[in-house]
């Protein structure tokens, strides 16, 4: 969740670092803080709030704006999630031991942390913060003799139960730099005469593309510009450089006033990235998954928060199209149950980051399982992609704001490939069907590309309806499972209360929340449940609701619909339905965010990456 960085070269620190934890703010953005280590003293600030404060603080500190040492500068910096203790200048990272002699950044959660606290305070050590992180601190200075700063560190970390991405600084050793992973992300960047590590790549991609990913169990420790790699028992191992293409123009906003409307306009561009490459001779081509589909008999679809809903929504095709039984569940549920797979499975996970921590968790209780896996992710070489037996990239691209929307859509249409893909190598569908949904893909983008012309009319439509506190989205079939990635796209940046319903449901209890002014958005786009959804929107009228209403249908019969709003959608296959709906529900939940005057890509409570439990 949370973001850290660290540096060491012949350069100031200071900047770097700073400019570093803004990129990563979406991670977490609670408190803030930097460590720098300057002629065998560790220099500290760190504040509550977001990163301008600390960085109005650094501006006035005499110990950030001393010359520092040419021949070699190390330092940490951090920008907070809150896990333990609330949001203050105290529980803020980094976290310096007794002494002063060790700061630490991390990113996780250290869950025997008591248990090592009391250990330690019956030692007389003292602690200052709420957090499990000070705990790491000072059980590095307890194991350190004073002369081997790796060996503390490595004694330490196999004490530690949880999940824990680390920097390190020790006042002895200025010129060296500590990283450490466990289950939590964290990237080294190779650059010139100078180093780096962060939890995402974009901290650092203006200065480098040159990066390897620290793998699990993993210590890197970065001397003299030397970078050595370590396993937890303290033997060297050898690590791949590997090179990214994305460029800082991806992590600045290009004139838009958010990231969140520069990736919603970014859609066409990122669905025609991700499934291009993947049609060849009017075939879909998915490298090795052809070996063993004819032997899946059972699909789960695990992923958490808008993952999860492309999930839910993929699963009428999957069973529809390619007559697979598929299960949809939530990766924090999944692990917990007792799920019934077995070689003939094939659990295919999904996530944005490729680090989220219960989606990850299933992967592994899966391949326990004898289950194949399959990682549908935009981070390459992250976790999740390095250890499913298959991958699928979404070129979705850098993506910044905390709601997802273009990640979303390129996730969608990789299901769309699946989908096409397996139904077809199971005799599902014929060879013309096959070319047929293919041409409704290379067409999407351009659908995709009308509803974000509508912008100007849902920005009215936001307006209009602004001061509504509740909103029930509704649909049926696929439609519903779109309301779900809709209502969360609206509570978490505006902050108002909405709730999903499957239409068909409503009589069962919801309605009784419908009253005059009520508003109501609703999704009719599957013409084969058109009149029952119809039939639902009607009795919520009857009791006074305003409807909003998102309608593939013909001209004349909207007209006589007699909704408050239409909003028309084009014809496509029902499968492709939800990569065009949501278009304009993302669009409506930016837009009356906006009026709200909300944080929007930085809402609160929330951050990008999920890395904890």
């Amino acid at each position: 969740m949370c973001g850290i960085v660290g540096y060491i070269g012949k350069n100031n620190p200071v900047e770097f670092l700073l400019n570093s934890i803004e990129k990563l703010e979406y991670r977490g953005y609670d408190s803030s803080g930097i460590a720098v280590c300057n002629k065998n003293k560790i220099n500290l600030l760190k504040k509550k709030g977001r990163i301008s404060v600390l960085r109005n603080e650094v501006k006035k500190s005499q110990d950030f704006n001393s010359n520092f040492n040419l021949e070699i500068n190390s330092g940490i910096a951090h920008t907070r999630w809150a896990t333990h203790g609330e949001p203050s200048d105290v529980n803020a990272h980094p976290h310096m031991s007794q002494s002063g002699k060790f700061a630490v950044v991390h990113n996780g959660i250290i869950e025997n942390y008591l248990e090592l606290k009391k250990s330690l305070k019956r030692r007389n050590i003292k602690f200052l913060s709420q957090t499990d992180t000070e705990v790491i601190c000072a059980l590095i200075e307890s194991l350190y003799d004073g002369q081997d700063f790796f060996k503390a560190v490595k004694d330490t970390v196999n004490l530690l139960e949880g999940s824990f991405a680390l920097g390190i600084l020790c006042a002895d050793y200025p010129d060296k730099l500590i990283a450490v992973k466990k289950d939590s992300p964290i990237i080294i960047g190779f650059g010139e005469h100078e180093n780096y590590i962060a939890s995402d790549v974009s901290a650092f991609i203006d200065k480098t593309k040159k990066i390897c990913r620290l793998g699990e169990c993993e210590i890197a420790v970065f001397d003299k510009l030397d970078i050595k790699f370590y396993d937890f028992n303290g033997k060297e191992i050898k690590k791949e450089i590997i090179s990214v293409d994305w460029n800082i123009g991806s992590s600045d906003k290009k004139g838009f006033e958010h990231f969140m409307l520069k990736e919603i306009m970014e859609q066409p561009e990122a669905i025609r990235n991700t499934i291009m490459p993947r049609i060849i001779n009017n075939e879909i081509k998915i490298d090795n998954l052809d070996k063993f589909i004819n032997s899946i008999n059972k699909i789960y679809i695990v992923a958490c928060g808008s993952a999860y809903h492309v999930g839910a929504a993929a699963r009428y095709s999957f069973e529809k199209i390619a007559g697979i039984t598929t299960i949809v569940d939530l990766a924090s549920e999944f692990r917990y149950r007792t799920p019934a797979i077995d070689e003939n499975t094939l659990v295919i996970i999904t996530s944005q980051s490729g680090e989220t921590a219960d989606s990850l968790a299933a992967l592994r209780e899966s391949k326990r399982r004898g289950a194949k896996t399959l990682a549908v992710v935009n981070v390459v070489g992250s976790s999740i992609a390095s250890e499913a037996d298959f991958v699928i990239y979404t070129w979705a691209g850098l993506e910044i704001a905390v709601a997802t929307t273009k990640a979303y859509s390129a996730q969608l249409s990789v299901m769309y490939l699946l989908i096409i893909f397996i139904a077809f190598k199971n005799n599902k569908i014929t060879h013309d069907s096959v070319k047929k949904y293919i041409q409704n893909l290379i067409y999407l983008p351009e659908l995709v590309t009308q509803m974000l012309e509508l912008k100007s009319k849902i920005y009215e439509i936001a307006k209009k309806y602004n001061n509504s506190d509740n909103v029930l989205f509704i649909g049926r079939g696929v439609d519903y499972a779109t309301c779900r990635e809709a209502s969360l796209k609206f509570k978490e940046i505006s902050y108002s209360h909405s709730e999903a319903y499957a239409a068909g449901e409503l009589k069962h209890g919801t309605i009784s929340l419908i009253e005059p002014g009520s508003l109501v958005i609703a999704i009719l786009t599957d013409k084969k449940l058109f009149e029952k959804t119809l039939s639902n929107i009607r009795e919520v009228q009857a009791r006074g609701a305003k409807v909003i209403g998102l309608v593939s249908e013909s001209k004349a019969k909207i007209a006589d619909l007699g909704l408050d709003e239409i909003i028309e959608i084009p014809a496509t296959s029902v499968m492709m339905l939800p990569s065009i709906t949501v278009i304009p529900l993302q669009l409506f939940a930016y837009y009356f965010a906006l009026l709200k005057g909300r944080d929007i890509d930085k809402p609160r409570n929330l951050a990008k990456s999920v890395t904890v439990e």
